[in-house]
């Protein structure tokens, strides 16, 4: 633990970590100290380097969302993994715990609109096509842990998709009506992969189901 931040791996082209629930990835209206500031003071710190540090951020996970990230300690690095994300070679599994029933498994598609106002986002017609697919892991009483995998990757895509579907996050405070003050959102990206932006070697990553509720429900 480095900076309170988990490094899972490091070389001279890449930093993965595991970023903890309710820290923002960038700098944003909160001035709350954000993951690519901690980071960029580690790998000063570590490498004793002057000036400011290069550090790319290539996707981005919610505030409320915990699990594995990859940034590109540098330019070319960081455009190389930008163009696996734009074509789906960035892979990316979530766990999260959705309420009611679901199927087995499934692709749920929908165009999703982003109100940059409010902040929220809706399933509108003139919205982005948004594809997602989940497989039902666990059943625990009127909760379901559920493994999804994100064909295109829209801001606050799961939680509206699995809510349009009757099947809200778990502690979800902006898409799900039952949520209590206090709850945690029940979403982590568990698993990524990718192809190494140097070698090519394909890489993966993956991380414990967080030991909390409701994560440890299911945890047999």
């Amino acid at each position: 633990m480095k900076n309170n931040i988990n490094i899972i791996y490091e070389d001279n082209h890449l930093l993965v970590v595991e970023k903890k629930v309710n820290i923002p990835v960038q700098a944003d209206s909160s001035h709350d100290t954000d993951l690519l500031t901690i980071l960029k003071s580690y790998l000063k710190e570590k490498y004793n380097k002057p000036g400011n540090v290069y550090l790319g951020l290539v996707h981005r996970l919610d505030r409320p969302v915990g699990g594995v990230m990859v940034f590109a300690k540098t330019s070319k690095c960081a455009s190389r993994l930008s163009e696996q994300v734009r074509c789906n070679k960035l892979n990316k599994i979530y766990y999260a715990v959705v309420e009611n029933k679901i199927n087995n498994s499934g692709k749920l598609e929908n165009n999703l609109l982003k109100d940059t106002k409010n902040n929220i986002v809706k399933v509108d017609k003139n919205g982005k096509k948004s594809i997602l697919y989940y497989e039902k892991v666990s059943e625990k009483d009127n909760l379901t842990l559920i493994k999804i995998k994100l064909e295109t990757g829209r801001s606050h895509q799961i939680r509206v998709q699995l809510s349009y579907n009757g099947n809200p996050l778990y502690g979800d405070q902006k898409y799900n009506k039952n949520s209590k003050v206090g709850e945690q959102l029940a979403l982590f990206a568990k698993k990524l992969e990718f192809y190494h932006p140097v070698s090519k070697e394909l890489m993966s990553f993956e991380l414990d189901l967080p030991n909390r509720k409701p994560f440890n429900l299911f945890k047999e």
